[in-house]
């Protein structure tokens, strides 16, 4: 029975409405996953007290249990100056010692692009954050220079102003670059600025607990969508005695020199200093980028104690409060926590109530112990940085499964309730068993002003480990610097990695270095089969720098593809490139499949027998075998960024060239190549090159009556003519030029091309020829039938490829005219060396061309050697592309060495603005 319209109406509306809901809930569903997915780490960059001056150092540090506390160094105040170990005394600190960074006026001005000048005028907080953020992004095996124009978000806790009260203590020191060296809003945004990054770029300030509020607001850009990568972190440099003669005034820093948290004898910290920075991302977004993830932040929460005892004293409620909120943030229950780096204030009441709101929250379960530790007793209190520093330690926890002891703690302080709890307090490193699956830490801080936070950090999720692929024998590593000394020093770290026996598989460090790092003028590049090969090179190249450095602003990144011709094929060529390199594999099967119909043969075997030798097959397979190697080589180039200039092509290789240029289709370009080759039966005719002039060879060829037999076929130069005829008249001709004293080479078995003795052919050759669809070059061509740039607007016609086919190609001309057109570098896109042999291409202007493979060679090492020759005169690599078809690791390779300067402002700096020499 049929309904009626009103019932068909109303379920329609009813499924609808079903439909909507079901819409909603999905997207309910989905902005719940995205705002509870765990954010991976997968970079680190710090510079801390004691010489950590990256992940590796400041493990062993911290698990060495160095104290890396020491007297305040003279280039920063007179210690006696302002020193009192009494109590409140006016004008005067109680401390005498901190966590000092060495070197904290020099930076590598000029790798930024900033004059030296501003960087004067600049915060070193600023200065520190630029390098130790690049720094983070190359362990992370992020190019900083790819990142430009992203959404990559910034965001720094800095909290002091020493700068700015040391440097402009009279208006006349007040420059144009004053305001924007000494505000905090500037530390993240010059990163920003430097990189061209187009997130969110935050200053954090929350005093002591700042830049783990940085990173709460970090991962809440990422799960929002704000931002798809950041960079989080925080910096602190001590450059005025007025911060601790404030903190000493109110009772905050210990008079006994050194921070001791929860010790019976603790009196307050100790201050220090450093940077720490952290790369983010969305841990979908790291699996799918096959980043390194070295642990996940779960969840984190932010809060304050309101109006409590006093503005800066510390609240336990608030404290209890944050961890509860991070924990549900998490979905993580406390038991599972069973580590925790705690704020650590090393005051008697702040780690009383520390401890005690950690035992409520973690400790007063049953199972396994809570290990709680915090790195103010190797630092000292980094103030805005002192989050970012025990974040850090905690990831290299995660990762290296133990805790480091907690300093200077002689005497548990008794007012510590730990009896009846899981909490244990570590005095040195102790090892840290995971619970089944995982290791989960909260990191807590406090800020003086009421600011708390707390974070907790999981143990990254296990990933399959991918299979290791050694079908590419040799490896190829790119390195670059801004200048020639940085170079050889890069050089140097990388010989090092390379010699340390770590099970790193080769692959994967060239990997890693040559994806992970932005590239510069100044480059080498070495290829071998052994980590060994390679560190050599490097080594000899670290001390002596070589011909393989770039010159800055020589023009070498344009690159002309040419194709050589079918006297280029030998027997093997290119099997073992079809083995080992998918890409070029594809390409080749492309064509035969495209091939297949019109020659009634598959190419392929000849690419997959030990001894390959189409031309067994007839002048088809042997031809068409060639354009497919061609034609596979130079997508294979492309591939991996190396795009062509211009092109060129020799006898075959012009219909590969012109393919290349986008001028007619592949099939198209296929189907000439075969229908000329089906032309002849067989390669009954001989070609040679004459070491003579080609007006020599016309003389010659004309005095021995036998023109309608023997033709010129190319012009290579002066010294490079080929003739092509039958197979007694071009031995004759070559036998008397060689009794003048003349060289010549016969080239091999070929077919009437090129030459008068095609004549016959071209009514066939030209009713083929008609069928295709001409289009005009979108790449600039360089035609050897007149050796000519090819009119833009021109499409090639049936009328070229028939003068093509009875004309002599014009090799020399042609390269005369790339070197007119300005291009120097030449790229032979096939069997190598064929071009040579008619003539050194500096004759015309151009370099002799770098080969693609050789005769007798490894395919591997002629290629590669070549790719990492391109790569050191400047041309760009797509290194990602390069390695795209085989399974790749990322591994924590060196980073950048900086040429640092120093940026500490002299007398003559501080002159009045107007009586100041202007920068050049």
């Amino acid at each position: 029975m049929t309904p009626a319209p009103e019932s068909s109406t109303a379920a329609e509306t009813l499924r609808r409405a079903y439909l909507t809901i079901q819409l909603l809930k999905r997207k309910v569903d989905e902005s719940e996953r995205a705002r509870r997915e765990p954010v991976a780490v997968v970079g680190i960059g710090c510079r801390f007290p004691g010489g950590a001056i990256d992940a590796a150092s400041y493990w062993n540090l911290l698990s060495g249990g160095v104290d890396a506390v020491r007297e305040i160094p003279p280039d920063r105040w007179d210690v006696e100056e302002f020193y009192d170990g009494r109590p409140q005394q006016q004008g005067r600190t109680t401390a005498r010692a901190g966590g000092f960074l060495d070197h904290i006026d020099h930076f590598d001005h000029e790798f930024f692009g900033i004059s030296h000048r501003e960087a004067l005028e600049m915060d070193p907080q600023q200065r520190l954050t630029l390098e130790v953020a690049w720094e983070a992004l190359e362990n992370a095996g992020q190019s900083p220079k790819a990142l430009a124009g992203s959404q990559t978000g910034v965001f720094v806790a800095v909290c002091t102003s020493d700068f700015a009260m040391t440097h402009a203590q009279d208006p006349l020191d007040v420059t144009a670059h004053t305001t924007q060296g000494t505000a905090h809003s500037a530390v993240p945004g010059i990163v920003s600025y430097a990189l061209d990054l187009r997130g969110p770029s935050l200053a954090v300030d929350t005093a002591c607990s700042s830049s783990l509020v940085a990173l709460h607001l970090a991962s809440q850009s990422l799960r929002s969508g704000e931002c798809d990568l950041a960079l989080g972190g925080g910096v602190n440099v001590i450059m005025s005695p007025l911060t601790s003669i404030a903190f000493s005034q109110a009772g905050m820093l210990s008079r006994k020199g050194r921070s001791r948290p929860f010790d019976a004898e603790a009196d307050g910290p100790i201050n220090g200093e450093g940077c720490g920075v952290v790369v983010l991302k969305r841990l979908s977004d790291a699996h799918r980028d096959g980043d390194r993830v070295l642990a996940v932040l779960l969840g984190s929460a932010v809060n304050h104690n309101g109006r409590g005892s006093a503005f800066t004293a510390p609240s336990s409620v608030s404290q209890r409060e944050v961890i509860r909120t991070a924990l549900r943030a998490s979905g993580v229950p406390a038991g599972v926590v069973s580590y925790v780096e705690a704020h650590g204030s090393s005051t008697p009441v702040g780690d009383v109530m520390e401890v005690d709101a950690l035992a409520d929250v973690y400790g007063r379960t049953d199972g396994t112990e809570v290990l709680v530790g915090t790195v103010k007793g190797n630092l000292g209190h980094l103030q805005a940085a002192g989050g970012i520093a025990g974040l850090i330690k905690v990831v290299l926890s995660i990762q290296h499964g133990a805790v480091p002891g907690t300093l200077n703690l002689d005497t548990v302080n008794p007012e510590l309730d730990l009896a009846g709890t899981r909490l244990v307090i570590p005095a040195e490193t102790t090892s840290w068993p995971a619970l089944p699956g995982e290791r989960v830490a909260g990191v807590s801080t406090f800020g003086f002003t009421g600011t708390n936070a707390h974070l907790i950090v999981g143990e990254a999720p296990g990933r399959p480990a991918s299979d290791p692929d050694e079908s590419r024998p040799q490896s190829v590593l790119a390195l670059s610097a801004t200048t020639a000394a940085a170079l050889a020093r890069l050089a140097g770290l990388y010989a090092e990695r390379l010699t340390r026996n770590d099970g790193a598989r080769l692959a994967d460090i060239c990997y890693s270095a040559n994806t992970g790092r932005s590239h510069f003028p100044h480059r080498l590049a070495v290829v071998g089969e052994s980590a060994a090969q390679l560190a050599s090179q490097l080594r000899a190249f670290s001390v002596g720098p070589g011909s393989t450095v770039r010159a800055p602003g020589a023009r070498t990144s344009d690159v002309v593809f040419v194709f050589p011709g079918q006297h280029s094929w030998r027997a093997g060529t290119a099997a073992v490139l079809f083995q080992s390199q998918p890409t070029f594999r594809r390409m080749v099967e492309e064509c035969d499949e495209i091939l297949l119909p019109a020659l009634g043969r598959s190419i392929l075997p000849a690419f997959r027998s030990e001894h390959p030798d189409p031309s067994a097959g007839g002048t088809g397979l042997a031809r068409s075998s060639l354009f497919a190697i061609e034609f596979a080589l130079a997508q294979l180039w492309r591939s991996w960024g190396v795009e062509p200039a211009a092109v060129v092509g020799q006898g075959l290789g012009e219909y590969v060239a012109a393919c290349v240029a986008g001028t007619m289709s592949l099939p198209d370009a296929l189907h000439l190549v075969a229908s000329h080759s089906l032309l002849v039966a067989e390669p009954t005719l001989l070609s040679a090159r004459i070491a003579a002039t080609e007006q020599q060879v016309a003389a010659a060829i004309i005095a021995s009556g036998t023109a309608a037999r023997v033709a010129i076929a190319a012009v290579g130069g002066p010294t490079g003519t080929v003739i092509t005829g039958d197979r007694e008249v071009v031995q004759s001709i070559c036998a008397s030029f060689g009794d003048r004293g003349v060289a010549t080479g016969q080239l091999g078995a070929t077919d009437a091309g090129h030459c008068s003795l095609a004549e016959p052919l071209l009514p066939t050759f030209r009713r083929s020829a008609k069928k295709i669809q001409f289009s005009a070059p979108r790449i600039p061509l360089v035609s050897t039938v007149t050796g000519e740039l090819w009119p833009w607007q021109e499409p090639l016609d049936a009328d070229h490829w028939c003068r093509h086919l009875r004309l002599p190609a014009r090799l020399a001309a042609s390269m005369a005219t790339l070197a007119t057109l300005g291009y120097r570098t030449l790229l032979e896109v096939g069997p190598g060396g064929s071009l040579t042999r008619l003539g050194p291409q500096r004759d015309h202007g151009t370099n002799d061309p770098l080969p693609s493979l050789g005769q007798g060679k490894d395919d591997w090492q002629v290629l590669l050697t070549t790719l990492g020759g391109l790569y050191a005169c400047g041309a760009p690599v797509d290194w990602s592309e390069f390695d795209r078809d085989y399974p790749r690791t990322k591994l924590e390779v060196p980073t950048y060495p900086f040429q640092p300067t120093q940026c500490r402002p002299s007398p003559a700096d501080r002159q009045p603005l107007q009586s100041r020499p202007s920068d050049v």
